[in-house]
């Protein structure tokens, strides 16, 4: 299940400035998803000391194969996630945003939505916060789950009926390695919630696929946003696009798939305890769990964490194609 055979997809990670929020993330993501998981923390210039601190804490426990890379100069969030996944060419990739917190069987069944038709370019599982795909309630922002296990599992039981979205949602996306049609534009757009509506769209037109994953589920504690004028200039290349989201919204044709849900998580018992999911980065360790293989590329700043030696700025195409390679080789050959 993913690029590769007996692979699942790459799962990047855009480093926001939030620290809590980025150490619930990460704790939540060694958590829930399986060892050995590739993973790319990408930073771009936005972790201050402390976001570091949290960062270097996880690398050196995580269960997963993970890579951090870190820009000296931030040249926004678009580009950089742009310059990611050109790195990332042919591989699929599941996006995370910087707060989502995936509850577990997350990337498993995301990716087996992906593979089951080959005519699916991007998977989005079910959120608190997702827009289209927001459950219990489409459009609204819900709390975060009070029982992400027992919920998790509900939604283990729901149909692989993979419905169609008007666009993937920016809490979780998975997207088909082949499926890229040219690419984030990077160039009209400055945030990946703008970005990513432009891809799927333009995907949509070329025949491709933008559903939900019924049987997964990544929390958030609020929606994304588009940066100023991302909206104008949609509506200007997609003079139809927020009628059709408009509708959507309005008919809700996912309602029966979210009572659905709803229901398996009232009459579901939770499944068998195995201790706190959303336990600390610090104690998100298997026993016996080894560092991951891969090195920590750092691109940093005076303004950086203090220990951190700063290295030349080499650009994000540099440093993204070392990653991408270290991430999709288990860390083998890893540059210096």
């Amino acid at each position: 299940m993913g690029d590769a055979k007996g692979q699942l997809p790459i799962v990047v990670l855009p480093v926001g400035t939030d620290d809590e929020a980025l150490d619930a993330c990460l704790a939540a993501l060694d958590a829930s998803t399986p060892a050995g998981t590739r993973v790319w923390l990408a930073d771009d210039a936005c972790a201050g000391p402390r976001g570091y601190a949290v960062i270097e804490r996880w690398m050196a426990r995580t269960r997963l194969k993970a890579d951090y890379t870190r820009r000296q100069r931030g040249v926004g969030e678009s580009a950089h996630l742009g310059q990611v996944l050109a790195a990332c060419d042919g591989m699929d990739v599941a996006v995370l945003a910087p707060d989502a917190v995936p509850l577990p069987g997350w990337l498993e069944r995301m990716a087996s939505c992906l593979h089951a038709d080959g005519a699916i370019a991007t998977v989005t599982p079910w959120s608190n916060a997702g827009e289209t795909a927001a459950w219990p309630r489409i459009g609204e922002i819900g709390p975060m789950p009070a029982e992400p296990r027992r919920l998790s599992h509900a939604a283990a039981h729901m149909p692989a009926l993979m419905p169609e979205l008007p666009t993937a949602v920016g809490h979780a996306v998975l997207l088909r390695g082949v499926a890229r049609a040219g690419g984030l534009d990077v160039d009209s757009y400055g945030s990946w919630y703008a970005a990513l509506i432009d891809l799927c769209l333009r995907l949509a037109g070329l025949g491709w696929r933008n559903v939900l994953c019924d049987s997964a589920f990544v929390a958030r504690p609020g929606e994304g946003m588009p940066a100023e004028g991302d909206m104008d200039r949609l509506a200007v290349r997609w003079p139809d696009w927020h009628s059709r989201l408009a509708q959507f919204l309005m008919h809700d044709p996912l309602h029966g798939e979210r009572q659905q849900l709803a229901r398996l998580l009232a009459t579901l018992g939770p499944p068998e305890l195995q201790g706190d999911l959303f336990v600390s980065s610090a104690q998100a360790v298997a026993p016996g769990a080894e560092t991951p293989v891969t090195d920590i590329f750092e691109v940093a700043t005076s303004e950086s964490a203090t220990h951190v030696d700063p290295v030349p700025d080499r650009g994000v195409n540099a440093v993204a194609a070392d990653s991408a390679h270290a991430v999709a080789t288990g860390g083998q050959d890893s540059p210096e």
